[in-house]
């Protein structure tokens, strides 16, 4: 071929047709538009097929890597059954398990049915006349669609709709409550001090306008914290002679009681005022704990009681933020400070407890601060005035939640509370599912008991009686009972169930919209977890099973709503507790070089104390549980959702999924880390 054109002439032979010939006249014809219905390559066809071909293979494998991570741990724990403990079901468990056996029967009833093209709504069905055994089943089917019909889903209707109520209730709750909080934030409403309460002309008497404090350390077994918790309070900034530390140890092991009474003995030569404490007869657990300390003669000359859990480090100024507020103001018997967890990033577990315990401070406490001046006391950093503990009735033993419970009374005594969101406490949350699941039972289980217990008492007050329908319908019944009760009914039982009876099927804006809106409303006061979204809201629905279980035997006083464990601790510590500890290490090594002339009895002592906590053995790591109910309600889902491809429900779908895999994870406890 030969061109006319000005040039070299160019001279192409075509021995493949599949290829085409573009003439390029000048420099800039090559950027001009191509035509997009040329022919294409074959070896471009071919590499395009070989690169999705490589994509799909390494999607493919991605899979088979995550499923044979998944398959491994199962095999830890149900293949290697040596230290693999089994939860023992009750009757919840028996009713879910009749549940899913149902469900298995029902869904291998319709594929049956699926696969003969009969439609599950229609009870008119029309068979071509075969076997004797098809005619039969045909006969079966409708009439269980009749049954379904007629007697199963009104009363599934019924329940559902009920359950929708009180959802829409408790979401309004919620949401007056987030309105709240927007007008703390918009206004900036807080509690002051007003002036300097501790400045005075006469600096002879500065001494006396500190007020005499008491600071408890309640603990048992509490090898891990100890430490921490002791030095964190022996460093605050508060006159000496004003001060009296009690270390509360509830311990049952030796070991830890002689750790325990070395650290207090460390701090004592230091000059700090402080004093260990042990009970012979662990009754009552903290309540009987506390109660036993407040009956020493010398609390008398106290007017103020801090409380920290074990696990608790308050800075040094913490006394200087909150007794402050007590000065002029004679009514106010409790200042509680907000909890801020040292190790809410260690695992995807404690990053959805924080978001949870987020909502509970910023917005629930804070808002029944400012608006009711009553809000639950939880249980630790927070500071008492001794005689409103006192007219109230002191600590009582009655219930596993006693920090609950004094509150309940002082509120009806006419006591007001102040919650502080700026002051915060480190502490830690549980880094293992079946710590928080204990957990999670005791402050479920607690306030049913608390709520049977004080209910008469909350009727014959002389509070108003608004006092008296915020006590009862709000702070008890709205988010103890119902909240657990309908999140586990309706989006654990009953939206499987109406997989199987479509005539009672629940709405799409119940099952996706106000769930995921709520979700949001209780993410807002912990903005940097709004990734774990999904996972917050699948996993607070897994934990309505442990939550349901505990309310109802709290309500109905079952064996395990008197349980109390004590819940294990990892001994975490912030960057800035790693150089205090540092510090002190080297105080301790001068202070020793001063204190060289004391008597070697003394020394020989704190030795052999010293040894015997580096003797101690690190607690050795165990196999986690399996939990039953978790597992049973997970197949349960799962069966649900295989239904649901039969009537071709997308969301219905994908939520059943998604939320029965939650279930199956949580069931093998492959959240959080192994407990020890």
């Amino acid at each position: 071929m030969k061109d006319s054109q000005k040039g070299t002439p160019v001279v192409v032979k075509m021995e493949d047709p599949n290829f085409s010939v573009v003439k390029i006249n000048g420099a800039d014809a090559a950027f001009r538009p191509v035509d997009k219905n040329r022919g294409k390559n074959a070896k471009q066809v071919r590499w395009v097929l070989l690169l999705k071909a490589h994509r799909a293979v390494g999607c493919v494998t991605w899979l088979v890597t995550v499923l044979w991570d998944l398959l491994g741990a199962i095999k830890k724990r149900l293949v290697r059954r040596q230290g693999v403990a089994v939860e023992k079901g009750k009757l919840l468990f028996r009713i879910i398990s009749l549940f899913l056996l149902i469900s298995l029967a029902v869904l291998a009833f319709e594929v049956v049915a699926y696969f003969q093209g009969w439609h599950f709504g229609n009870t008119n069905l029309h068979i071509p006349h075969t076997s004797d055994f098809q005619r039969l089943f045909h006969m079966v089917y409708v009439a269980w669609l009749t049954f379904r019909a007629d007697y199963i889903a009104p009363p599934i209707q019924a329940l559902s709709k009920f359950c929708i109520v009180l959802f829409l209730i408790q979401s309004v709750d919620r949401m007056l409550l987030c309105f709240g909080w927007f007008w703390i934030k918009f206004k900036k409403v807080k509690p002051m001090i007003n002036g300097d309460p501790f400045k005075v002309d006469d600096v002879e008497g500065s001494l006396c306008i500190y007020p005499m404090v008491l600071v408890q350390i309640p603990m048992c077994n509490e090898k891990e914290v100890y430490e921490q918790s002791i030095s964190a309070v022996c460093q605050m900034d508060w006159p000496r002679d004003r001060l009296l530390i009690q270390v509360l140890d509830d311990s049952d092991d030796e070991s830890i009681q002689w750790l325990i009474k070395a650290e207090v003995s460390k701090w004592n030569q230091k000059g700090i005022n402080i004093i260990y404490r042990h009970r012979l007869v662990r009754t009552g657990y903290k309540a009987g704990n506390l109660n036993s300390a407040m009956s020493c003669d010398y609390v008398n000359d106290y007017e103020f009681v801090a409380i920290f859990d074990a696990d608790f480090q308050p800075n040094p100024d913490f006394l200087k933020q909150t007794v402050p507020h007590f000065k002029d103001n004679p009514e106010l018997g409790l200042v509680q400070a907000r909890w801020s967890f040292v190790n809410k990033d260690e695992n995807l577990l404690t990053r959805l407890q924080n978001i949870n315990l987020c909502f509970h401070f910023e917005v629930e406490q804070q808002v029944n601060g400012v608006f009711l001046n009553f809000f639950g006391f939880n249980g630790t950093a927070g500071v008492w005035r001794i005689k409103a503990l006192e007219e109230s009735g002191g600590w009582l033993e009655r219930t596993t939640v006693e920090d609950m419970d004094i509150a309940v009374r002082a509120h009806l005594n006419g006591w007001k509370f102040i919650f502080l969101n700026d002051v915060k406490v480190l502490c830690e949350v549980p880094e293992s599912y079946e710590a928080y699941r204990k957990q999670q039972h005791r402050w479920h289980s607690g306030p049913m008991q608390l709520f049977r217990l004080c209910l008469p008492a909350i009727l014959k007050s002389k509070v108003s009686p608004w006092k008296k329908a915020n006590l009862i319908l709000l702070f008890f019944l709205l988010r103890k009972l119902i909240l657990p009760f309908y999140s586990f009914t309706l989006f654990c039982i009953i939206l499987p169930l109406t997989m199987f009876v479509p005539e009672a099927e629940l709405p799409l804006w119940l099952i996706c919209y106000v769930p995921v809106c709520m979700s949001i409303l209780n993410i807002l006061p912990a903005p940097k977890s709004f990734p774990f979204i999904v996972p917050y809201l699948l996993f607070e629905n897994t934990m309505s099973v442990t939550k349901f279980n505990a309310m109802v035997s709290g309500l109905f006083q079952l064996g395990s709503s008197y349980e109390w464990i004590v819940t294990k601790k990892a001994g975490r510590s912030s960057e800035s507790d790693l150089l205090a500890a540092a510090e002190r290490e080297t105080e301790s090594i001068e202070h020793q070089k001063i204190h060289r002339g004391a008597s070697d009895s003394g020394l020989v002592e704190l030795q052999q104390l010293k040894e015997l906590k580096e003797a101690v053995p690190e607690p050795v790591k165990k196999a986690n549980k399996i939990y039953k109910k978790e597992l049973t309600l997970a197949f349960l889902l799962l069966t649900a959702c295989v239904r649901s491809l039969l009537s071709a429900q997308g969301v219905h779908f994908y939520f059943l999924f998604f939320q029965g895999m939650t279930f199956f994870l949580v069931g093998l406890d492959l959240i959080g880390e192994q407990m020890s």
